[in-house]
């Protein structure tokens, strides 16, 4: 079985860290985002899979390769300009068999896709979109299905005064056959899928999957920190999440220097160092050779490769890019995202969702509160 995966989009409001590095590969739990998507397709069989690409696309061959070593096979498509969902799709048709999947690259999940096959091929579909059902439907627009699992309808995000009768959304996932691309505009249009395509299959082959499991649209930098936090205390199936639950203490620190504690659930990469007296976890991402300092106390947060930590310090709930530098007695708390390269001063307060970007410098007591 093949896939086609959407990962073309910019991701603007995870910057910066989307600045340089694109999304699809941004570090997760240690692992490029992508590769639970291809792992959990994996699961279900479906080893030939094609990545639809955009910006940065370079950057995302170069970590994914030819797919080997998640045991797949991927090939690669590179939209010229955004093209929109619709578009990607038919910018792809000359690589695409007579059946495959269509997911939304955006998305964390392990919804069962052998369950929406077999149900594709029962109702004799056209097209088979996921469903999720969501406890505030009022936040979404909804789809509406007829008893024998056909779509009768999509309805826009629901007013205060709606008559809200389903919980189901778009999960992203979809099992399309190829001849639904037959009268779509030409190759290189800019097309919605999901406003062109979709309605246009309604009495004519489109059915809805109800879907159950987990799932997460991780576009925000506080659903990048749930789906870190999520993936760690195993609310989704991954390997890596079986394998911490599975550690003493839910802690990985193979190939770290640990002189200070590690609290559980905790991933620290190779090569790094955890002074005397400093503390980290519970729910920490440590990526190789960060350094943390004495006294220091890394909670609820992700470092990625290379960070440097001074004595004293405090993060919580953030996320720091490569190679950054964060002097002593400072305080980095509440959704702060730091780019690569950024350099703090010793006794700053950052606080409340600041965002620096990447190689920026802060001196000494810049910042306080």
């Amino acid at each position: 079985m093949q896939a086609l995966i959407l990962a073309g989009g910019k991701a603007t409001r995870l910057r910066p860290l989307t600045s340089r590095v694109p999304k699809p590969v941004v570090p997760l739990v240690g692992q490029p985002f992508i590769s639970y998507m291809l792992e959990w397709l994996g699961s279900h069989g479906v080893d030939d899979i094609v990545i639809s690409c955009g910006f940065l696309a370079d950057g995302v061959r170069a970590v994914l390769g030819d797919g080997s070593q998640f045991g797949v096979r991927l090939c690669y498509v590179e939209e010229p300009e955004p093209l929109g969902t619709g578009g990607a799709l038919k910018y792809a048709e000359d690589l695409l068999d007579e059946r495959f999947f269509m997911l939304n690259g955006d998305v964390l999940t392990d919804i069962d896709l052998t369950a929406q096959l077999a149900q594709h091929e029962q109702t004799g579909a056209r097209a088979t979109l996921a469903l999720i059902p969501v406890r505030d439907p009022s936040a979404y627009g909804l789809v509406r299905r007829r008893d024998d699992l056909s779509v009768e309808e999509f309805l826009e995000k629901p007013g205060p005064d709606a008559t809200i009768d389903t919980n189901l959304v778009n999960a992203g996932a979809y099992i399309l056959e190829r001849n639904v691309l037959d009268k779509m505009a030409p190759k290189g249009s800019v097309i919605s899928i999901e406003r062109d395509l979709f309605p246009s299959l309604v009495d004519n082959g489109l059915y809805g999957y109800r879907a159950k499991g987990y799932w997460l649209d991780i576009g925000t930098p506080d659903r990048y920190l749930q789906a870190t936090f999520d993936i760690m205390e195993s609310h989704v199936t991954t390997a890596i999440g079986t394998r911490l639950t599975e550690a003493p203490g839910a802690r990985l620190t193979e190939g770290a220097t640990v002189d200070g504690r590690v609290v559980g659930p905790a991933l620290v990469g190779q090569g790094c160092e955890i002074a005397e007296g400093a503390i980290v976890g519970g729910s920490v991402v440590l990526g190789r050779n960060v350094k943390v300092g004495a006294g220091a106390r890394v909670a609820h947060s992700v470092l990625m490769d290379g960070v440097t930590v001074g004595e004293r310090t405090e993060i919580r709930e953030a996320i720091i890019g490569a190679g950054a530098t964060i002097g002593a007695d400072c305080r980095i708390v509440d959704r702060v995202m730091l780019g690569d390269g950024t350099t703090i001063g010793a006794e700053n307060t950052l606080c409340s969702g600041i965002r620096i970007f990447p190689d920026v410098t802060l001196p000494e007591g810049a910042i306080r509160f």
